[in-house]
């Protein structure tokens, strides 16, 4: 009877440690999910196994948590907010030199915001712990960047490596986490977190098409601002050129009729000398 009870309550125990492991392995997935949201998918799908995938997110979350990533400053914020105002408006005449520019500013922005920038699979890495909403945004953006310097992105594709672009830079700006909740064992953890964005990471394969169709109304939203910028800047610039034009005509017209009349006179003065 002794033995009995001992293998009962051992059955027991050992029913109860595989529920709590259980227990704790989902709670840990589904953390993960919502702090990495569609990376948590990519980095499944490209991994050996889901078990080999989480190990590699938490290990970006222990490496994020080491870095000193900080806040722009308010003067920063508007340093780079002109920055890339001006960046939009080269756009106009030089697309491609344009998205270098954009590039550039984005690493630039990383940096001072405390982030590593030595390769690009290494910043992808970085990033995706608070900003995995919007890193396959930075992806394409490269990926089209790197094409344009080989002279093989069309002027529509570059204006598409502008609304990436801008996606990643205005997070980073702002300081707006795109998935995730806030970890206040992590020292590092970004500040400011935003509710509606922590309810929009997908945790299911129906969330993840809802997020697509999401990013892609939000890149035509960006592309139609873009579109209308260059628009705005052309009209500016016609404008500007016609009422240069109307100065110069006008100014012409006058020289031309102060000459007139300066004949006028010398002939007039011609005839009374001569008649005297």
């Amino acid at each position: 009877m002794t033995i009995t009870w001992v293998a009962v309550v051992v059955a027991a125990v050992v029913a109860i440690l595989a529920v709590g492991y259980l227990v704790a392995r989902q709670q840990r997935r589904h953390r993960l999910q919502e702090r990495f949201g569609p990376e948590y998918e990519r980095a499944v799908r490209e991994g050996e196994s889901r078990r080999a995938a989480e190990q590699e997110l938490i290990e970006r979350e222990q490496r994020h948590a080491e870095l000193d990533i900080r806040p722009l400053t308010p003067e920063s914020r508007s340093t780079y907010g002109k920055k890339w105002a001006e960046v939009q408006e080269r756009f106009v005449d030089a697309p491609g030199f344009a998205v270098t520019e954009a590039d550039h500013l984005v690493t630039a922005v990383m940096a001072e915001r405390g982030y590593p920038t030595d390769g690009f699979e290494q910043q992808l890495s970085d990033l995706s712990v608070a900003h995995g909403g919007t890193l396959d945004h930075y992806r394409k953006a490269h990926e089209i960047s790197s094409r344009a310097a080989r002279r093989e992105a069309s002027t529509e594709e570059l204006r598409q490596a502008m609304v990436h672009y801008r996606a990643l830079f205005q997070e980073l700006l702002e300081d707006t986490p795109s998935t995730g909740h806030d970890h206040r064992g992590a020292a590092a953890d970004l500040r400011g977190r935003d509710d509606e964005r922590h309810q929009a990471v997908h945790r299911n394969d129906e969330r993840d098409l809802a997020g697509e169709n999401d990013a892609n109304d939000d890149a035509r939203h960006g592309m139609r601002a873009v579109r209308d910028q260059e628009r705005e800047l052309r009209l500016r610039r016609e404008q500007d050129r016609r009422q240069y034009g109307g100065q110069v005509a006008g100014d012409h017209g006058n020289g031309t009729a102060e000459t007139g009349a300066q004949v006028a006179g010398g002939r007039t003065s011609y005839r009374n000398t001569q008649g005297g």
